[in-house]
């Protein structure tokens, strides 16, 4: 009830019914608002605005040692999308680094896909990685080998 209602009732020039009306209209129109804008909300979450990210990064990195995965994970908790090649380590430091990245790219709801010989891609929750290079790759490799 406002200030000017209450001064109003307290002179006896509004009606006690007038105001219990009004506020009732008052709360109506309220909830009405508030249902229309869960609406828009529910309505709203399956939309992502195209400029919600204006700085998309991929990173390209190529670790030397284990030590550097965590950096690479800094990189995907960071939402960006890294690229990962392992060719210059060594093969039992490579699977070192690729489980740790796995259980990241995991844990952050992201995903893991292997692009080429020892190259992965990383990408967190908000890529979606569609399609698969791995097939390709080893059609290519048995043709290579009977080539030889």
């Amino acid at each position: 009830m406002g200030v000017m209602n209450k001064f109003m009732n307290f002179l006896g020039l509004q009606e006690e019914e007038e105001i219990v009306q009004q506020e009732m209209i008052d709360e109506e129109q309220e909830v009405e608002t508030s249902n229309q804008d869960k609406r828009k909300n529910q309505r709203g979450s399956n939309v992502v605005s195209i400029h919600s990210q204006k700085n998309v990064k991929v990173v390209l990195y190529e670790p030397r040692s284990y030590d550097e995965a965590q950096e690479i994970a800094d990189h995907i908790r960071s939402h960006r999308t890294v690229v990962v090649n392992l060719q210059r380590v060594r093969s039992d430091q490579a699977m070192r680094i690729i489980d740790f990245l796995s259980g990241t790219v995991y844990a952050l709801g992201g995903g893991i896909s292997k692009v080429g010989g020892n190259i992965f891609l990383c990408t967190p929750d908000t890529v979606e990685i569609q399609g698969s290079i791995t097939e390709i790759l080893a059609e290519s490799e048995q043709d290579f080998n009977k080539m030889r």
